[in-house]
């Protein structure tokens, strides 16, 4: 298995080296890390370069992607990711930890036949304190928008193989040959096209291959939680009811 693990990055000088360094530190790191800075106005990549010098026993790559959007980064990371030899793709997200068995478990849900694998998507509680309230706050948004998309109309198609199960972007891995058969990500930006949820839904034409394991654990930035409180964090999700001014909270 040649696993890469991609991450695309805007404006993220200030978040991206806690997510370096959690992958850094897993307990299996034979992979290949890509992190595509998506035209980043600060030194999200010099940042990067730094953290691949000090750690020059982790194969880290940079590329580069002018085109705007949290879609069109990932899919240029994944296609460069298999292009360069992968037979399976990782992505987590700028913002986010994988915990430290990530890499392991990921492996175990391929080697056990699925085809894509996401899995729990937890508060990070490193960024700010928070209150006992907060940290169940996000796990409940992402049940919430995971109820909603099981029976949202455009989940709903007979030609669909299996059921809509929630993958977050930040936390899902997949076949390269099932990423190439599908399409892959839309080349979309975050603020027309949920691009994870797409690529669910390409992929249900395919297989029933797919599904959720718990021990695929990725902790989750708050801040946009914080940015629009609850109820717009639900609407932002469910189908971008609501649409704020400021899409990339730093």
């Amino acid at each position: 298995m040649e696993l890469w693990v991609v991450i695309p990055a805007y404006d993220e000088e200030r978040s991206i080296g806690a997510t370096l360094r959690r992958l850094g530190e897993q307990t299996d790191t034979d992979f290949i890390l890509v992190v595509v800075d998506n035209a980043s106005t600060d030194r999200t990549a010099e940042v990067v370069r730094a953290f691949a010098e000090e750690h020059p026993k982790l194969d880290v790559r940079i590329v580069h992607e002018a085109e705007k959007g949290t879609g069109a980064a990932a899919d240029t990371g994944v296609r460069h990711a298999i292009a360069g030899g992968a037979t399976h793709v990782a992505r987590t997200d700028a913002d986010c930890l994988p915990h430290p068995e990530w890499v392991a478990a990921v492996k175990r849900a391929f080697d056990d036949g699925l085809l894509m694998v996401s899995g729990p998507l937890l508060p990070r509680t490193d960024e700010f304190p928070l209150k006992w309230w907060e940290r169940r706050l996000l796990p409940a948004v992402v049940r919430t928008a995971a109820l909603f998309g099981r029976f949202r109309p455009g989940n709903q198609d007979p030609l669909y193989l299996g059921p809509y199960v929630m993958m977050p972007g930040c936390n899902v891995a997949i076949t390269a040959d099932l990423y190439e058969r599908a399409g892959g990500f839309p080349r979309t930006r975050i603020e027309d096209v949920h691009e994870d949820r797409a690529l669910v839904n390409r992929v249900r034409r395919l297989t029933a291959g797919y599904g959720l394991r718990d021990d695929v654990v990725v902790y989750g930035s708050v801040r946009r939680l914080r940015a629009f409180g609850l109820v717009r964090t639900l609407g932002w999700y469910a189908d971008h009811r609501y649409r704020p001014e400021v899409v990339d909270i730093r």
